[in-house]
C-alpha cells in the first residue's frame, strides 16, 4: 500500500503580497527619479529668479533687443542715495504750479445788467433787481448775480524750490525705480523675474525697423515682459471728472513705461504712439517725470550708454 505524499502548505495569506510590496516600491524609486530632475530644474529656476532679481552690489542685467540676459552692470551710485518721498512731493508740487496759467473773469462779468432798486419801504428785499421784471441781479448775494471774490489773473500760482532741493528729490525719485516694491506698489506690471530699472542695449537707438517701427516697439517691449504694462495704460484711459471734459483734456490716461536714451528722437518712432510711454534723454529726468503725481517708483528703462550718463551725476 503506497503512503499518499503530504500535501504542500499553502502559502499564509501574506506571502503573495511581498512581490507586490517590492513593485510598488520600485514603482515609486521610479517616479522618484523621473520627479527628482523636475525638482532640480523647479530649484534652479528659483534661483535663476532671484539671482536675477536681486543681484549683489547694487548690479542689474542688460538685456538684448530679443530679451536675453547679455551681462551684469553696476548701477550709479546716484540710484544709491535715500527715497524722500517728502522732497519728491515738494518738487512734483512746484512744478505742477510752475506750469499753471493764471485766469479770471473779466472786470465787468455779472454786472452787465440794466438794474434798479425800489428803495425801502416797498415790502421787498433790497436786491437789485432787472429793469421790468423781479428777477434779482448783480448783487453778489443774489441768484445769478456777480462773484463776490472771484479769481484775479494777477495773483501769483508759482512756488519756489531751492536748486538743491530739487537735484535731491531727482535722485531720491532715481533711487525709488530699482526697489521692486514701490514699483508693483504704483501699479506697474512686468515680468517676476525682470531686474530693475531694466537696462537695454545701445542698439535701440540705432535700430531702424523694416516694416511698422511701433509694431517693433511693441515686440521689444514683450520679448522684455513689460508689454503688460502698456495694456494697463490703455484699458485705464477714462473720461476725466468735472469741467476738464469740456476743455480740451476730456480723458485721463494712467503713466506707463519711461524710456530714458541719448537720442530719444529716433527712439520716440518705437515707443511714442504707445499709451503711458515717454521718451526722454537723461537731461530731461526730474521729479516728476520719475514719480508722477509725487509717488515714486515708475517703472523705467535704460539704454546702455545713457546709464554711463548718469555715472557722473553727484549723488
Amino acid at each position: 500500500m503506497s503512503v499518499p505524499e503530504p500535501k504542500k502548505k499553502k502559502a499564509a495569506s501574506g506571502a503573495p503580497a511581498e512581490p507586490r510590496a517590492r513593485g510598488r516600491i520600485r514603482r515609486k524609486k521610479a517616479a522618484e527619479a523621473e520627479d527628482a530632475p523636475k525638482a532640480t530644474k523647479a530649484a534652479k529656476a528659483k534661483e535663476t529668479k532671484a539671482e536675477a532679481r536681486h543681484l549683489e552690489g547694487g548690479r542689474v542685467h542688460v538685456y538684448s533687443l530679443d530679451g536675453d540676459v547679455v551681462k551684469s552692470v553696476d548701477l550709479p551710485t546716484v540710484f544709491r542715495g535715500d527715497i524722500r518721498s517728502d522732497l519728491i512731493r515738494r518738487a512734483v508740487t512746484a512744478s505742477q504750479a510752475n506750469r499753471r496759467q493764471p485766469y479770471g473773469p473779466g472786470r465787468r462779468s455779472g454786472a452787465k445788467h440794466s438794474v434798479r432798486w425800489s428803495g425801502k419801504g416797498q415790502g421787498v428785499s433790497r436786491v437789485p433787481r432787472i429793469r421790468g421784471s423781479m428777477t434779482g441781479a448783480q448783487a453778489p448775494g443774489t441768484v445769478g448775480g456777480r462773484r463776490a471774490h472771484p479769481p484775479r489773473v494777477e495773483k501769483v500760482w508759482a512756488k519756489k524750490i531751492n536748486a538743491n532741493e530739487r537735484r535731491l528729490a531727482r535722485n531720491a525719485a532715481l533711487a525709488a525705480v530699482k526697489e521692486v516694491a514701490m514699483v508693483a506698489a504704483r501699479g506697474h506690471e512686468f515680468k517676476e523675474e525682470l531686474s530693475l530699472p531694466v537696462v537695454i542695449e545701445d542698439g535701440i537707438e540705432t535700430l531702424e525697423p523694416d516694416g511698422g517701427a511701433t509694431r517693433e516697439g511693441v515686440k521689444i517691449l514683450d520679448r522684455l515682459g513689460v508689454y503688460t504694462d502698456v495694456e494697463r495704460a490703455k484699458e485705464g484711459r477714462h473720461v476725466r471728472a468735472g469741467r476738464g471734459k469740456m476743455r480740451s483734456r476730456r480723458y485721463r490716461q494712467p503713466r506707463s513705461l519711461l524710456v530714458v536714451v541719448k537720442d530719444p528722437a529716433k527712439v520716440r518712432r518705437l515707443f511714442g504712439n504707445l499709451p503711458g510711454i515717454e521718451v526722454v534723454s537723461p537731461a530731461g529726468l526730474n521729479a516728476e517725470v520719475l514719480a508722477p503725481g509725487g509717488d515714486p517708483g515708475r517703472l523705467t528703462m535704460f539704454s546702455e550708454g545713457a546709464l554711463e550718463v548718469l555715472r557722473s551725476w553727484s549723488p
